[in-house]
């Protein structure tokens, strides 16, 4: 194997890559902009094992069993001086694969990333349950941890962040902050989420709300006066909402709108697009919750909220297309990118073409 992995990572990181992919009968791979390129020759099954092995090694010599056992495993480490990397390991054809986020040690800046102030400004709830939702890689573990930093530069609370893996470290500022991690520092979310209630929390981020029990011990914590941050994968507010309810039993589904619209304060969408410039730029949806979007939950009437979404003249809420729009009309993206990411394509050609 000629591939040495701690100066192919350095590399990436000065590419400034998103991902690093090590796939048997490809060469290493980066992905830079949503764009993949490859380096060097192609890796063959014997070295894709000898990657990851070094890889298990840097990573405190973590074992591996479990993961040559088991065919999956996901954990984060970090290279002193250059950078953390969130690592998926996985089988694929009977070989050995690897899946690297690269994750910049200092926050990013938010005003860098394109986050509007409207969302920055949910740092300031108290209680309640703010979602950040999107497809997987488009942001949603930055924006969450720009609003935990904003929250831990300004308040002092204790904030308990629940992921799997750990991303960002956050440095104790106003506030403390007990980050822990699935599998390594607790058994799963629903048995950290208990116990966190019992830790005198303020802040609790919730790295997924994967199944209803999650999801219920989560909306019970924002009822108790904790401000709790989750994700999805969903993209808009209405898809998100109908996605909560639909976990649940249908016996238990007119309850758990009841709690969904007392509890709920804002969702958060986003989709990272391609800008003209080559980069990748983020549009977001935000709706924060209003009496009409709360009795349209109550009332199984998710289906509306989209709609007020869309023709709000509020600063604080703006559909997707809206945010497309802008993004458009002040030269950031193309035509084309806003009618290929939009949800309403005819009402979108008539504003672009």
């Amino acid at each position: 194997m000629s591939i040495d992995i701690t100066s192919f990572l350095k590399s990436a990181v000065e590419a400034d890559a998103s991902d690093v992919f090590f796939v048997a009968g490809l060469p290493a791979t980066y992905k830079v902009n949503g764009t993949l390129q490859h380096i060097g020759d192609r890796l063959m099954p014997s070295d894709t094992e000898e990657l990851i092995q070094e890889i298990y090694k840097m990573a405190g010599n973590r074992p591996i069993d479990h993961f040559l056992s088991v065919g999956d495993d996901d954990f984060s480490f970090a290279v002193p001086g250059l950078s953390r990397f969130r690592v998926s390991t996985y089988k694929q054809r009977g070989s050995l694969a690897a899946v690297i986020r690269v994750i910049a040690f200092d926050l990013p800046d938010p005003g860098t990333l394109g986050i509007p102030p409207v969302v920055l400004s949910l740092s300031n709830t108290t209680k309640g349950l703010i979602l950040v939702t999107g497809p997987a890689g488009n942001g949603k573990s930055t924006t969450l941890a720009c609003l935990v930093d904003r929250i831990n530069s300004s308040r002092a609370d204790h904030i308990i962040t629940l992921e799997d893996p750990i991303e960002f470290l956050h440095r104790h500022k106003k506030s403390i902050v007990s980050q822990r991690e699935i599998s390594t520092d607790t058994n799963n979310y629903l048995t950290a989420l208990r116990a966190s209630l019992r830790q005198s929390p303020d802040v609790i981020l919730l790295g997924e709300m994967r199944d209803y029990e999650t999801i219920q011990t989560a909306m019970t914590a924002a009822e108790t006066g904790h401000l709790v941050l989750s994700s999805l994968h969903t993209i808009g507010a209405a898809n998100t909402i109908s996605r909560i309810i639909d976990v649940f039993e249908p016996s238990q589904q007119r309850q758990i709108s009841i709690q969904l619209s007392m509890v709920l304060h804002a969702v958060v969408s986003q989709q990272l697009v391609p800008a003209k410039d080559g980069s990748l730029i983020p549009a977001f949806e935000i709706m924060i919750m209003t009496p009409a979007i709360s009795n349209m939950i109550r009332d199984n009437k998710i289906h509306q909220i989209e709609g007020v979404i869309y023709t709000s003249a509020k600063e604080d809420m703006i559909s997707m297309d809206n945010s497309l729009l802008q993004l458009y009309k002040t030269g950031k993206i193309t035509a084309e990118t806003a009618l290929q990411y939009c949800t309403n394509i005819e009402m979108m050609r008539k504003k672009v073409l």
